[in-house]
């Protein structure tokens, strides 16, 4: 892919743009030269980028997001970052009930059926591109440190983000032809939004067992990484851990 620096028209569509991850990148995207597109379920009226209303389940949503990014300029880049992490919840309960399955398929239908509908649609869009760089695109989906280490009561979530670790390397093969790379970011504990869903014991908890750096992770932190993707063709088909060393215990 072209140079992230460099002074040529291109397009990216960065999902869950309305806040977290997905705010911070589609800043940093629209600093170094990018026409960015902001898709959300509430998107913000941010200076430097287009907002659109957007649910990343919603075919319709997201060709229109698509078509408003390549009216701008060619869409090289996509960055799914919309998610949810839902209410903790055990397999069976206190009471000795069992979760109800509509919140597990809830859960699955946003983060992982919401980024296979947003990296296809997005392929579907990209193969028509001119190729520039050896390649005509690339997606980066969002995947997370729970894909692979998860604590107790996130079943949903780690099943529905270790589905995007997964996803990774067969879509990456799959576009190879089309010239689509397929990259996922898997961040650990980050300072966003969703941290409000966390009780704060279970937080500070999980921020104690960061070695190195002991902190939070900042969201430009996720945006950088997201740039150097973009400017890397050799890196495809691979899940990166953004966690500071982070590994889950239960």
């Amino acid at each position: 892919m072209e140079s992230a620096m460099a002074p040529v028209p291109r397009a990216a569509v960065v999902t869950g743009a309305g806040s977290g991850l997905g705010r911070a990148t589609a800043h940093l995207l629209a600093a170094t030269g990018f026409h960015v597109v902001a898709a959300d379920l509430s998107p913000q009226p941010d200076a430097g980028v287009t907002p659109v209303t957007c649910d990343v389940l919603d075919e319709v949503d997201v060709r229109a997001a698509l078509d408003t990014a390549a009216d701008l300029a060619p869409l090289r880049l996509v960055v799914h970052c919309a998610g949810i992490l839902g209410d903790p919840a055990r397999i069976v309960d206190h009471s000795g009930s069992a979760v109800p399955l509509a919140e597990f398929k809830s859960i699955i239908d946003v983060n992982l059926v919401g980024t296979f509908n947003v990296l296809r649609l997005a392929a579907e869009r990209m193969q028509h591109n001119q190729v520039v760089d050896e390649e005509r695109g690339v997606v980066v989906t969002t995947a997370s440190a729970e894909a692979f280490e998860a604590p107790v009561g996130h079943v949903a979530y780690a099943t529905s983000k270790g589905g995007v670790a997964s996803l990774t390397l067969p879509a990456a093969r799959d576009l190879a032809s089309r010239r689509i790379r397929v990259v996922s970011i898997a961040p650990g504990i980050f300072d966003t939004p969703i941290l409000a869903h966390v009780h704060p014991e279970s937080s500070q908890q999980v921020l104690d067992q960061i070695p190195h750096p002991h902190r939070l992770g900042r969201p430009r932190e996720f945006a950088e990484l997201v740039l150097h993707v973009a400017s890397n063709p050799m890196l495809n088909g691979v899940v990166i851990r953004l966690d500071g060393a982070l590994r889950m215990a239960p």
